[in-house]
This record gives structure tokens, C-alpha cells and sequence, in this order.
């Protein structure tokens, strides 16, 4: 099964990306992951991604293109794998398309996690961090015994600059505009799923699951 997942921060992707890959033992391919692996090997289209990187500046799509043509030509792809942070754009779906189809393969869905702004926003914003350990809590999910106070260490806890609610509210409405064009590409294309993600984990995981069964 060959997968694109998509959704915005806050969504549950991830969660959703690990259930799926360990569920159906293909690879996870991220972006970050992609590079990482690229530059470390020391390839050709590694090192031109790195001096970009180390400058601060966005990789071009042409190095980004050559890099994931490089992983999905892999023999652990074989079987499918499962895209997760590309494409971004619609040149960068164009550009996938005439991947796969030098590989012979096409994708089967595009899921898209799809979860009320309203909601990530409670999300997003409900983390709190432990000034002296580190330790992570959720206001909602993963709250503290004592509001305000590390159950570890006793520590303060506080908001990061990037979890307040303008911030986040922004950081949602660039992302919401990112991925328009591209879920209408793909709404086009006959491949895009949308799965409410609103619902519990396991029942967000089960309708996946649903979709998927036909595949195997």
C-alpha cells in the first residue's frame, strides 16, 4: 500500500503514522527522516540539501524531488510505504506522480486526519513544561496532580512562547492555506480519504483501518 498522510499540527498524524506502520510493516518516510538519512550516506543530493540547510535556507524542490525518488526507489518500499511531510505543495505532487509512475507504482490513498481548528487550537495550546526537568504535560490529556506544579520534581511549570494561543492560531491558518491546494489536487485525483479525527485514537486508528483493509 503506498500512502500519503496528511493532516494539521495538533491533528494526531503521528499517532496515527506509527499505528499504521507497525500494523502493516511498511516504511515511515518523513521528510526531516529522509534527509537525515541522505546526508548521513553522504550522497550526492545529501550534501547539496545540507548546504542549504546549514545556511538556514529552504532546500529547492529540485533537491527535495531527487531525495525522495532516491528513498521510494528502496527495496523496504517495495511492499508500499506510508509519506509523511510530502508533498507540501501541488508542484510537489506533480512531481511524486511522475515518480511513482517511473517506479510503476501509484498511490492508493491520500489520508487526511481532519480535525476542527477550534479543537487544535485546545490542543495545541493545553501543553505545559516543567521549568527545572523538562517534563511535559497536557492540560487536557496529561494533566499535572496540582495545577501549575510538576509532579516529578515539584518544579513550576509554564506555556512556551510557540504553544499561546495567537501563535498557534497562526500557526494552524499558514498551514490550513498550505494544504488547500494540495487536498484539492488530491480530491481531484481520486485518492484523498478524510478520517474525523475528533474521535478517540483507537477509533480514529479503526477507520483507517477500515479504508485500508481493501488493500491488503
Amino acid at each position: 500500500m503506498n500512502l500519503v498522510l496528511m493532516g494539521l499540527p495538533g491533528a494526531g498524524k503521528g499517532t496515527q503514522a506509527e499505528k499504521i506502520v507497525e500494523k502493516h510493516h511498511i516504511p515511515h518516510i518523513s521528510t526531516g527522516d529522509m534527509f537525515r538519512a541522505a546526508i548521513s550516506e553522504g550522497t550526492e543530493l545529501g550534501l547539496k540539501a545540507k548546504a542549504f540547510m546549514d545556511k538556514g535556507e529552504l532546500v529547492p524542490d529540485e533537491v527535495t524531488i531527487g531525495i525522495v525518488r532516491e528513498r521510494l526507489g528502496k527495496g523496504d518500499c517495495e511492499k508500499g510505504f506510508l509519506l509523511d511531510g510530502f508533498p507540501r505543495t501541488v508542484a510537489q505532487a506533480e512531481a511524486l506522480e511522475n515518480i511513482l509512475a517511473d517506479l510503476n507504482k501509484s498511490i492508493d490513498y491520500v489520508i487526511n486526519i481532519n480535525v476542527d481548528q477550534s479543537i487544535l487550537t485546545e490542543r495545541l495550546t493545553g501543553r505545559r513544561i516543567c521549568k527545572s526537568c523538562g517534563a511535559t504535560y497536557h492540560l487536557l490529556f496529561n494533566p499535572p496532580s496540582k495545577t501549575g506544579v510538576c509532579d516529578r520534581c515539584g518544579g513550576e511549570l509554564y506555556q512556551r512562547a510557540d504553544d499561546n494561543e495567537e501563535t498557534v492560531k497562526n500557526r494552524l491558518e499558514v498551514n490550513m492555506n498550505q494544504a488547500q491546494p494540495l487536498l484539492s489536487f488530491y480530491k481531484e485525483k481520486g485518492y484523498l480519504r478524510n478520517i474525523d479525527g475528533q474521535q478517540h485514537i483507537d477509533k480514529v486508528f479503526t477507520d483507517v483501518e477500515q479504508l485500508l483493509g481493501g488493500l491488503n
